[in-house]
């Protein structure tokens, strides 16, 4: 199993859990659109350190993007096997034919 899909086994099992004990379901209680936000904050640390160049704060960034993303999506009940899928969908055709198409 891969590390992001056992931190999204994580978020999912933090999301009955105590608010008091847990960032992932204290964020999770306050709602998609607060996970949202969050996600968005920790997208734009992440675009003002790849402008710096400073790789290893752009990988320590890039990790609470992703962490956000996989909250963001569990307050939704999105599954990351759900985006898998969806990337499958994808894989293969040209990204300019994808976006026309939607």
């Amino acid at each position: 199993m891969s590390i992001l899909y056992e931190l999204a086994n994580t978020i999912a099992a933090r999301k009955n859990a105590d608010p008091d004990e847990s960032w992932t379901a204290k964020l999770l209680q306050k709602g998609p659109e607060k996970c949202a936000e969050k996600f968005g904050e920790e997208a734009i640390e992440a675009i003002i350190e790849a402008t710096k160049g400073d790789q290893a704060r752009l990988t320590s960034e890039a990790a609470d993007v992703l962490y956000h993303l996989l909250v963001m999506l569990a307050s939704r009940d999105i599954s990351l096997a759900d985006v898998e899928v969806e990337l499958e969908r994808r894989q293969g055709q040209s990204g300019l034919a994808e976006k026309a198409a939607r």
